[in-house]
């Protein structure tokens, strides 16, 4: 069951909040004598996450399914980054980082239980089974807290998203799990930064159309730095564009600060706009540059490091700025806040306190890792 985006908390109606994880989604099948964790697009992912297999065969009782969140635990706050780095080939690599960096799991939903299908409950009811599944769950499975208060949905909406958590999903206690359908709703956080146009992707195969534009900021030092893209467009526009920044190739390469991602050498040891990852599934991400003339402003919903977490949404030109104007001092900051605080909301209250309008869910609170949120990346490191 999915989420489809809403611009603000719902207004009325009975329903379900719970804050939204910024991790894997996945699904955990706990069967007689072992455990399969599977991605949302249906793909096995226990060979990536070693240590929750084995925590999770020992926690969950036998004939199972649970819905949830793989999500990695900082003293900083959640760290996608780390997350990513666990889709690695190398069974010894993930091994090692699974040691680095243990992985959690925060259960949202229950689907069936004691092997009887509980996708025709409702809600609130697979949410009191869930509770009653993991009410001696500890580290590192999770159960997500969880509030009927609109007020409560709000404070957490501003509040954790200092711990790296992407919103507030809300769901009708009535409603029965759906899959695939987009039945809930995701709150997330709207902004707005004036950006450097640094260069752009082509369209798939073609030469006359554009499929993203890479954005830059730059740092108190005067540094560039490549922070996201954004691909929001129609094919007729993405045309236009073609045609419009035509000019601004031109000589781009000279003098461009991020001209060193063109150099084989330079590739090797960082990875560019244009360089390939084990992400990147074989998908050409060779880049155009730009002369640094153009400026856009684009909406997004908060930064991972020093990069926007998702792809920007082109809003529109902003040819009343100069270049120099758009760096970090921009951006809102975000006040940091505890996980700890997120995992034990409402730890001692009792069953009948968590069906009132201001319950919440009790949970255990995480291990963090060892090492924290990794330093921001040079300019030019990319996220695949």
């Amino acid at each position: 069951m999915l989420a489809k985006l809403a611009e603000a908390i719902p207004a009325s109606g009975d329903y379900l909040f719970e804050p939204k994880w910024d991790g894997f989604r996945a699904i955990v099948f706990r069967g007689s004598d072992d455990v399969f964790i599977q991605s949302r697009d249906l793909r096995p992912l226990d060979r990536y996450f070693p240590d929750l297999h084995q925590a999770l065969l020992r926690a969950l009782p036998p004939r199972c399914i649970v819905d949830g969140e793989i999500v990695v635990v900082t003293p900083a706050g959640l760290d996608f980054d780390a997350l990513q780095l666990r889709l690695h080939p190398a069974a010894s690599r993930v091994a090692k980082l699974a040691a680095e960096d243990p992985a959690s799991f925060v259960a949202f939903d229950l689907l069936a239980l004691d092997g009887r299908d509980a996708r025709g409950e409702p809600q609130e009811k697979r949410r009191e089974l869930l509770e009653r599944l993991l009410a001696r769950a500890k580290p590192p499975l999770h159960l997500t807290p969880i509030t009927r208060d609109r007020d409560t949905a709000e404070r957490w909406l501003r509040e954790f998203e200092g711990a790296g958590l992407d919103g507030v999903v809300a769901k009708l206690a009535s409603l029965p799990y759906q899959p695939g359908k987009r039945a809930m709703m995701k709150v997330k956080h709207a902004r707005t930064a004036e950006c450097v146009v640094g260069g752009f992707r082509r369209y798939k195969d073609s030469r006359n159309a554009v499929g993203s534009l890479l954005l830059g900021l730059y740092d108190d030092s005067g540094v560039l730095h490549h922070v996201g893209v954004t691909s929001s467009f129609t094919m007729e526009m993405r045309k236009q564009l073609a045609d419009e920044l035509e000019p601004l190739r031109k000589n781009a390469m000279k003098g461009h600060p991020w001209r060193e991602w063109g150099n084989a050498e330079a590739q090797e040891l960082s990875r560019m706009p244009g360089g390939s990852s084990r992400w990147s599934a074989g998908k050409d991400l060779s880049w155009e540059p730009l002369r640094i003339e153009r400026v856009c402003e684009v909406k997004y919903d908060h930064l991972q490091g020093d990069r926007f977490r998702h792809a920007a949404i082109f809003l529109r030109w902003r040819p009343d700025k100069p270049p120099r104007d758009c760096t970090y001092g921009q951006l809102e900051v975000t006040t940091p806040y505890e996980l700890e605080k997120i995992f034990g909301l409402a730890k001692a209250a009792h069953a009948g306190a968590r069906r009132a309008a201001s319950g919440t869910a009790a949970a255990t609170a995480p291990r963090p890792s060892p090492r924290a949120r990794a330093a921001p990346r040079a300019p030019g490191a990319h996220r695949g």
